[in-house]
C-alpha cells in the first residue's frame, strides 16, 4: 500500500489529513502497530506475526512491520480518510540486524513501500517499554517477557543494560530461564522417580502431550526427547504453568518464582543506584500479567527502593507517543494516556 501525499480521500472524516505518526512493537511473539493523529484523538492498530530480527531473520521481520503497520494505516484509512505518514518509532526486540548493512537497507525499504512522508526510527524495545509505563523521560525498565533485560533511561535514551544475552547466556528470570527451570527440575525429579506434585504433571502433558506412564529414566528420556525436538526457546511457554502452580501452592513452582524474582530484582540492581527516585516500569508478559513473579519481583524493588513503580501498557501506542514527540517537540508534548491506554492496555499506577 502507497500512502498518498496529498491528503484525506474524497468524503473522508474531517481533519484526517492532518498526518498520523506510526508506533510499533516489534517482539518475539507478534508485531504490533497503531497509527495515530498527533493528539491521539484518533488512531487505528494492526498485528501480525513474529518481528525479532535476531530470532527469526530479517527479511520475516521485516515482513512483520510492513504488515502491522498496513493494517494499521488500512484501518485508519477507512475509519477517518487517507492520511499523510509524517513518520514513526519502531520499538524492535533483538534489533541488531537493523542497524547496519542489508537490513538497515530491508528496514527503510518498508516505509518507503508505504509512502511515510520522513523515516520510522529503529530503537531499542526497553526504550519503548519505558514509555509505555511513564512520560518521564529518566528512570530503569525491566522488561521480563521470553527474554529479560534491566535498563538505565537518560533523556528517554538507554545509558546503561544489564543482561539481554539470550537464553542461552543469560535472560534470568524470563519466561523462558522459568520454563526451563520448570523442566529441568521435572525430568531430575522423573529420573529419580522423586514425588510428582501439580506442577510436574502439568509440564510432562505439555511437553509430551499426554501423561506419563510412570517414572523412571527412561521416561525421563521421553520428556527429554520431545522438547529437545523442539526449539529451546518454545520452553517459555512453560511460564504461565509455573505461575498457576505457584498460585496454587506447588512448592516447586513457588521456589522458581521466588528465584526469578531474585534474579530479575538483582538485574535491575545492576543498573540502578541504590538511592535512586526515579520510576521504575515493569514491563514483558511476565511482568505485565498479574501473578505471583510480578508480586514477587513488585515486592523486592519496594524492599530496596522508595520509587513509583508502574506496570507498561501499550508498547505500540508508546511508540507512536514517541514519535508524536518527535514530531512535535517537548514544549508541545501530546499527552501520553491516550496513546498508551487506548488499546492493548495493561494495568498502571501500581506503586
Amino acid at each position: 500500500m502507497v500512502m498518498s501525499e496529498e491528503g484525506p480521500v474524497e468524503g473522508a472524516a474531517d481533519g484526517a489529513g492532518e498526518g498520523v505518526v506510526l508506533g510499533l512493537d516489534v517482539g518475539g511473539s507478534n508485531t504490533r502497530a497503531v497509527a495515530a493523529a498527533l493528539d491521539g484523538s484518533r488512531l487505528a492498530r494492526g498485528v501480525s506475526g513474529p518481528g525479532n530480527p535476531s530470532a527469526h531473520g530479517v527479511s520475516v521481520a521485516c515482513a512483520a512491520m510492513a504488515a502491522a503497520a498496513g493494517e494499521a494505516l488500512d484501518a485508519y484509512a477507512r475509519e477517518y480518510g487517507r492520511p499523510r505518514v509524517l513518520g514513526g518509532v519502531a520499538g524492535v526486540s533483538g534489533i541488531g540486524p537493523l542497524l547496519q548493512g542489508e537490513g538497515r537497507a530491508a528496514f527503510a525499504g518498508i516505509w518507503e513501500a508505504l509512502g511515510t512522508a520522513t523515516p520510522v526510527t529503529a530503537t531499542h524495545d526497553v526504550l519503548v517499554a519505558f514509555a509505555a509505563g511513564t512520560p518521564e523521560p529518566d528512570g530503569h525498565v525491566l522488561l521480563a517477557g521470553t527474554g529479560a533485560i534491566a535498563a538505565a533511561v537518560g533523556d528517554r535514551r538507554m545509558t546503561a543494560a544489564a543482561d539481554g544475552l539470550g537464553w542461552l547466556f543469560g535472560d534470568h528470570g524470563s519466561a523462558y530461564w522459568i520454563g526451563h527451570q520448570a523442566a529441568k527440575r521435572v525430568v531430575h525429579a522423573v529420573a529419580v522417580q522423586a514425588p510428582l506434585g501439580a506442577l510436574a504433571d502439568e509440564i510432562t502433558r505439555a511437553i509430551l502431550g499426554t501423561g506419563l506412564d510412570g517414572a523412571g529414566r527412561r521416561q525421563a528420556a521421553r520428556v527429554i526427547a520431545a522438547a529437545q525436538a523442539r526449539p529451546p526457546i518454545e520452553l517459555a511457554r512453560l511460564a504461565p504453568l509455573v505461575s498457576r502452580a505457584a498460585e496454587a501452592g506447588d512448592e516447586l513452582a513457588l521456589e522458581i518464582v521466588a528465584e526469578a524474582a531474585r534474579l530479575l530484582t538483582g538485574t535491575v540492581a545492576s543498573v540502578r543506584p541504590a538511592g535512586a527516585h526515579t520510576p521504575i516500569v515493569l514491563a514483558g508478559s511476565v511482568l505485565t500479567s498479574q501473578g505471583p513473579v510480578r508480586r514477587a519481583v513488585l515486592a523486592l524493588l519496594r524492599e530496596r527502593w522508595d520509587a513509583p513503580v508502574t506496570v507498561a501498557a501499550d508498547g505500540a501506542g508508546a511508540a507512536a507517543w514517541l514519535a508524536a514527540l518527535d514530531v512535535l517537540g517537548e514544549r508541545d508534548a501530546p499527552a501520553h494516556d491516550t496513546f498508551t491506554g487506548r488499546v492493548f492496555s495493561g494495568d498502571t499506577d501500581i506503586g
